[in-house]
């Protein structure tokens, strides 16, 4: 029998992808949307996850169409890219604010029907950013690394009633994005890679995939990469 799934930030790009790996797998799935257009083939609630009242409508709009979450996806983030010296007070607090305290939010959230059930996956999708840093990215690597943070210390408070915590920490990936890149950019990535390639949105979603399943039910504080080989060592 298929669980109920909520991916946060799942309008486009890999959440998107998620969501509809997730369908595949034959669990009733919603996503929340922010700014994007929702898509037309999923269940989908507006949330804004920097508002914590925002974020209590959004599941409790899903408890109804669709039952208690069981399984949450956090792929909801921004950017605000800037080198330190330009980088005022407001790029840094509200790029955290968005990416770590709303996912805060979320798991907070998510974790009272979770803890009710015994059972439950929280699976946060940061970058290889949060583990190899990027000039330009202080603020963004930051709230990236600190989910790792935030799973790991999850894994020791709710381990016991059988609900994981996890992170996958994608590379490269083609989105919209990273669609704004220049050529040269791209290639100038794509060279850091020891496959050769960026990754598509749905090999993100694979091993996501994974981790919600029962198969992965002795995975938990655990950082995946699927960054192609770049973050080796890291």
């Amino acid at each position: 029998m298929g669980r109920t799934a909520l991916v946060v930030g799942g309008a486009r790009g890999i959440g998107l992808a998620t969501a509809h790996e997730l369908v595949k797998d034959g669990h009733r799935v919603a996503v929340t949307y922010r700014d994007s257009t929702p898509p037309a083939d999923i269940s989908s609630v507006h949330c804004d996850v920097r508002d914590t009242a925002s974020v209590d409508d959004a599941f409790a709009h899903v408890e109804r169409e669709l039952g208690a979450v069981e399984i949450v996806v956090v792929a909801a983030g921004v950017t605000r890219d800037k080198l330190v010296m330009r980088m005022d007070d407001e790029d840094f607090t509200d790029v955290l604010d968005a990416n770590l305290t709303g996912a805060f939010r979320v798991a907070k959230r998510a974790s009272r029907a979770m803890l009710r059930a015994r059972w439950g996956r929280l699976i946060f999708i940061s970058s290889a950013v949060a583990l190899r840093g990027e000039a330009g990215q202080v603020n963004y690597a930051a709230s990236k690394a600190g989910l790792i943070g935030v799973s790991r210390s999850l894994t020791r408070e709710f381990g016991s009633r059988n609900i994981t915590a996890n992170v996958v920490a994608p590379g490269y990936t083609e989105t919209d994005m990273t669609a704004s890149l220049t050529e040269s950019q791209r290639e100038h990535m794509r060279s850091q890679i020891p496959l050769g390639r960026a990754a598509q949105p749905e090999e993100i979603a694979a091993a996501v995939s994974f981790l919600a399943s029962d198969g992965a039910a002795y995975i938990s504080g655990a950082i995946i990469p699927v960054d192609g080989g770049a973050g080796m060592g890291h």
